[in-house]
């Protein structure tokens, strides 16, 4: 069983190699976000709390997020493994999902730590042309990504393998890089 967390900031590619490393490894990526929407559509009783937060303008409390990423990862998608995107982005956060993890008697592989320099991803993100991209908010959405994933990644670094690759090159060779490290684990 293959379980990741998948850390990068904004504008990296973890869409991109995430999409990969699934269909090599046949792992469910689970991006937090996604989880969310999906809960919702479907209306399950998680779906319908989060959507009170939401409906309020309000952030989901860890708590609901914790319980549907437990009730995810427990699916038969996931029987290989699992990617986490997204999650998790603070140390409390890491602590649940660790306490988790070790009821279902699973554990975190490895954590991958997808990285650019600010001028690469600035470049990147302003070639998407989202209207939220313009340099001052790419530039707010690093500090506070660098900010919280540093504890993070500290949390980890004692618990699960940390793989650290450069996002520089084609897709093809960043995720070459990516593979080599996972197929070691």
């Amino acid at each position: 069983m293959l379980n990741i967390i998948f850390i990068g900031a904004p504008g990296v590619g973890k869409g991109t190699q995430s999409a990969l490393i699934e269909k090599d490894y046949s792992i469910s990526h689970i991006a937090t976000g996604d989880m969310l929407r999906e809960n919702i559509a479907n209306g399950t009783e998680l779906g319908k709390t989060a959507k009170s937060y939401m409906d309020k303008g309000e952030l989901v409390p860890d708590s609901l997020v914790i319980d549907m990423l437990k009730d995810r990862i427990k699916k038969d998608d996931c029987k290989n493994g699992f990617m986490l995107d997204g999650f998790p982005r603070t140390i409390e956060q890491a602590k649940e999902l660790s306490n988790i993890l070790e009821s279902l008697n699973y554990k975190i592989s490895a954590v991958i730590d997808i990285f650019a320099s600010e001028e690469i991803i600035i470049d990147r993100l302003l070639k998407r042309g989202r209207a939220d991209d313009n340099e001052e908010t790419i530039k707010n959405r690093l500090k506070v990504f660098e900010n919280q994933s540093k504890p993070v990644l500290d949390y980890y670094s004692d618990k699960a393998k940390i793989i650290k690759i450069e996002s520089i090159g084609t897709p093809e060779e960043v995720y070459a890089k990516i593979k080599k490290e996972l197929d070691v684990l």
